[in-house]
């Protein structure tokens, strides 16, 4: 029984410091927002983007490759997430681990080389 009650006092533990996180959290963001000074403006309220303001015949949107660029540099880092872990145990995975891992790397080069052909990677 006693171990039963150790239980439900380490929940009741993490529990009160989770209300205690987001009692402060919300404390915080509600004092902050006594604080701070409230002067909005047109100007403040407009749209942003790239610092280009968003009116007039010289405005325009940023262009696709740009945003493609962003999600391809996310996908090859996240990569990372996946061979960080395998390096660690590699000793453990052994041949079919090696074979795996050089599937996964080679459809990643055929992605960037994909993305190398069709003009993604050129900033310019």
């Amino acid at each position: 029984m006693s171990d039963l009650s150790e239980l439900w006092r380490s929940y009741l533990t993490v529990a009160i410091f989770g209300a205690a996180a987001v009692g402060m959290a919300a404390a915080m963001l509600g004092i902050a927002r006594l604080l701070r000074p409230q002067r909005p403006t047109r100007q403040k309220l407009i749209a942003y983007e790239s610092g280009v303001d968003p009116v007039g015949s010289d405005w325009t949107q940023s262009q696709i490759r740009y945003y493609v660029f962003a999600v391809l540099f996310v996908l090859f880092d996240v990569e990372a997430v996946f061979i960080f872990p395998w390096a660690t145990r590699l000793e453990v995975y052994a041949l079919f681990g090696l074979v795996e891992m050089a599937i996964f790397i080679f459809i990643l080069v055929l992605g960037l080389f994909y993305a190398w052909r069709k003009g993604v990677l050129r900033w310019v």
